[in-house]
Order: C-alpha cells, then sequence, then structure tokens
C-alpha cells in the first residue's frame, strides 16, 4: 500500500491581494474538489472534517479517541485496521496545528483506490481561502465535498426580471454562473380600433388581463428573490420593452424589499425571453463588473478582437502560447480551466539531454515518447505534471497575467474549440514561425518526426 499526503495549497484570504489570485484559489480548490469526489474507498475508511475559525482543537482530538474506541470494534479485520489507521492519521495531521486558522481547517484522510486497483493512503489538510462555517466529521466511503462548494459560490449574486409584452423570465448570475429560474409567456389583447359600444368593453379587458400579468410577475418575484423575509440576492435589475417594467415597479404589488435592492435606471431592451437576458447581462455589465461571468465575457472579447484586427498582439494553442511566455511577451494568458494536457520533462541518461514536451493524455501513453528515436534508449521521466498545475505554480517567473476561463458563456466556448483552450493577448507583435499544415498536428508530439517540442 502506497501514501500520498499533502498539505493542499490552498492559502487563506489574507493572502491574496487581487482579484487574479483569488480566482486562482479557487480554480485549485475545484480541481481539488473534482479529484476527492472520483477518490473511492474499499471500506468506511475515508475520513472528512470541517472545523470552522475558533473551534476547540483538544475537543475534535478527544472526539477523534472516542471515535478509535468506538472503531476498534468493527467486526471486519480489514474495515476495522482501515479505520484506525484514517483515525490515526487525522490525529497526527491535527498535530501540525496549535489552532484552527482564521478561515478554519479542512481535513481529508483515508485509503483509497488508484485506477490500478490498489490501496493508497491519502491525506489532505488546509485552510480554506475564506472561512467556513462549517462543523463536519464523517466516516464513509467516500470524501464529501458538499459544503467545500459552497467556498466557490460567489458573495455576490445578482437577480434579473425580464418581461415584455409575451411573458417574464427570472434568473441569476452569480460567478461565472447563469442559471433561468422561472419564465412564463402570456397573450394579452392588443389595441384595436373597433368602434360602438364595444369600445370601451374591450379596453376594460385589456386593461384587466395587463393588471393580472403584472400581478403575477410581482408574486412570482417575491417567491423566486425572497427568502426568510429577506432578499437573496445583492441587487435586482429589470429590464423589458414598451411600459411594463415601469408599471410593475410603481405598483403597490411590487414588493417593497425587492424595490430596495432595485438598480436604476431600468433597462430597455429589443428582446424578450432568453434573448433579453443575454442582453441584459451585457447592458449591466457595469453593475456586473466583478462578477466572473461578465470578466471572462471580456476577456474573450478583447482577444477575438485582437485576432479579427490581425494586429499580431495574440497567440493560440501550446506552442506558439509557450514561444510567447519564453520570449516574456504574454500579458495575459487565458487557459481554460479544463485543459488536460501534460507536462512532460524527459531526460537522456546517456546523452545527458533533456527536452520538455506538451502532449494530450492519450498522446502521453504513446512509448515512442519515452525511447531516444536513434539509439533505442529508454529516456527518464523528471516530472510528468498537469500542465494547469505547472502554470500555476510558475506563471508568475513568465511575467504574465493567469485568467482561467470556462466554456459556460458563448466566448469562452468559442475559444475553447476554435482556439484550443489556450492563448494569451501579447505585450507587443510577434512573428511566430510558420509550420506546415501537415506538421501542426504533430507538432506537440514530434512522435513522427525527429524534432523534439520544446
Amino acid at each position: 500500500m502506497s501514501t500520498w499526503g499533502a498539505n493542499a495549497n490552498i492559502g487563506s484570504a489574507e493572502d491574496k491581494t487581487t482579484p487574479e489570485e483569488a480566482a486562482i484559489e479557487q480554480w485549485k480548490l475545484r480541481r481539488l474538489i473534482k479529484m476527492l469526489q472520483e477518490a473511492k474507498g474499499a471500506g468506511t475508511s475515508m475520513i472528512s472534517l470541517i472545523l470552522p475559525p475558533r473551534h476547540d482543537l483538544n475537543s475534535t482530538t478527544s472526539m477523534l479517541t472516542q471515535e478509535y474506541g468506538t472503531a476498534s470494534c468493527i467486526k471486519s479485520r480489514v474495515n476495522r485496521l482501515s479505520v484506525l489507521g484514517a483515525i490515526t492519521s487525522t490525529q497526527q495531521r491535527l498535530k501540525h496545528y496549535n489552532r484552527v486558522p482564521p478561515n478554519g481547517l479542512i481535513v481529508y484522510c483515508g485509503e483509497v483506490m488508484d485506477e490500478n486497483g490498489k490501496e493508497k493512503k491519502m491525506t489532505i489538510d488546509f485552510e480554506p481561502f475564506k472561512p467556513i462555517s462549517t462543523t463536519m466529521y464523517l466516516c464513509d466511503n467516500k470524501f464529501h465535498c458538499e459544503h467545500l462548494n459552497e467556498l466557490l459560490e460567489a458573495d455576490d449574486k445578482f437577480g434579473f426580471l425580464i418581461m415584455d409584452g409575451n411573458g417574464a423570465l427570472y434568473g441569476t448570475v452569480s460567478g461565472n454562473h447563469r442559471e433561468i429560474i422561472h419564465k412564463f409567456s402570456v397573450e394579452l389583447p392588443k389595441k384595436h380600433g373597433r368602434g360602438g359600444q364595444s369600445a370601451l368593453r374591450f379596453a376594460r379587458l385589456r386593461l384587466e388581463k395587463r393588471h393580472n400579468y403584472v400581478r403575477k410577475v410581482a408574486e412570482i418575484a417575491a417567491q423566486i428573490f425572497i427568502s426568510e423575509a429577506k432578499p437573496n440576492i445583492r441587487h435586482l435589475i429589470i429590464a423589458g420593452s414598451a411600459d411594463f417594467k415601469t408599471e410593475l415597479t410603481t405598483s403597490d404589488l411590487f414588493d417593497n424589499r425587492l424595490d430596495n435592492i432595485l438598480v436604476k435606471p431600468m433597462l430597455d431592451i429589443a428582446y424578450g425571453g432568453e434573448n433579453g437576458f443575454n442582453q441584459a447581462i451585457e447592458l449591466a455589465s457595469e453593475t456586473l463588473k466583478n462578477v466572473k461571468f461578465i470578466k471572462e465575457k471580456k476577456l474573450i472579447t478583447k482577444f477575438l478582437d485582437e485576432v479579427a484586427q490581425d494586429t499580431g498582439k495574440y497567440c493560440f494553442g501550446m506552442r506558439e502560447t509557450m514561444q510567447g511566455l519564453d520570449m516574456g511577451a504574454v500579458e495575459t494568458l487565458i487557459v481554460w480551466e479544463e485543459f488536460d494536457y501534460k507536462r512532460l520533462h524527459i531526460k537522456n541518461p546517456h546523452a545527458q539531454t533533456e527536452d520538455i514536451l506538451y502532449v494530450t493524455p492519450e498522446e502521453a501513453k504513446n512509448p515512442k515518447l519515452y525511447r531516444d528515436a536513434e539509439s533505442g534508449v529508454e529516456l527518464d521521466v523528471v516530472d510528468n505534471k498537469q500542465f494547469v498545475e505547472w502554470i500555476v505554480e510558475n506563471y508568475k517567473t513568465y511575467g504574465t497575467k493567469l485568467e482561467f476561463i470556462t466554456d459556460r458563456s458563448q466566448e469562452g466556448n468559442q475559444f475553447t474549440r476554435g482556439f484550443g483552450g489556450i492563448g494569451g493577448i501579447l505585450r507587443y507583435k510577434v512573428e511566430f514561425d510558420v509550420f506546415d499544415a501537415d506538421d501542426a498536428d504533430n507538432a506537440a508530439l514530434n512522435i513522427d518526426s525527429d524534432e523534439d517540442f520544446m
């Protein structure tokens, strides 16, 4: 059984001085959550421990001692030893702390199955980058990460109400997450020029249906955006066409608690429904400027503008981007957070030569990478790491600003699909090497050529 332990490098909020660094900490936490969720144990020997700030460590140590005594009664010998080992490892890890850190303490410890079906001991402990209020201790066949996801939620959630003569849509924007909560359509009678005695009746019916529509919009808004007698969003943005939005907000039907967080002036948009939601997000960007969803869209739009104008102040793809980094030309490095390339540091033990390769997970399985083409000597792998993990540790040495993006926005999806998920905005125009199109696919691998990609 192998052992793996780590102090996860997820620093406290006090250590982070810029939004970019805080965003990187969130990315690290997302990666950690993914790894913990994928970890599976053979028995109930996986401990999840969360301690909030100012929690008494001595009481936790006493609790673990009692758990040790209880676990000693487990009938299954294999499971008993695994649980006892996990509790002991957790106790040992807590001895590294004199007190719970200012933002709390999170510990994961237990025996997990690796990809080859072998057991290994995993121990991770870290202080979250912002305070956590949860207290939790669970011993199960999996790690519990539900409360870690709460750390990723943006503090600011903005509510959107899109309203026109065809219906209403309710949504929220938080971080880079856009969610449509509810929508409904309506058929309102149009104005017409029928004369006679029926004109007043048609006008009265029209106003009545319009009033009922406004009432329904107001009631649903209160249901969605108010919980526990107070708004569950930071601001409410109302957008729409015609006079519906004005009629809504000036009506006694509109909840005062929502009126207090209403962003004014309200937005005039040309569409309703989801298209109107997208347009409203764009128009409200000044209000939402700190929300990652808007920031991501602006960043990719700036990159796409450089490409469209052919300024030469951009790069994309692994080869160009690494050349730009080595030159110190990359002002802003843009990387998809799910970018799966690996960075291999390979050494020829006979010739004492070293190469750096950037390959996909599938390409990394090719045996030709690990044997010298001329001499047939087996090459040593000095380092094998996910590129995103490596760049997080080293981006500052290249004098660049690192920005992770998702594929959830239209622009982010275009960047990941059309530009390979990695690129950058340059400080100055750079003429990159031109390669034959036939060689482009093998540029990173160099399986079919004698040159190594460095």
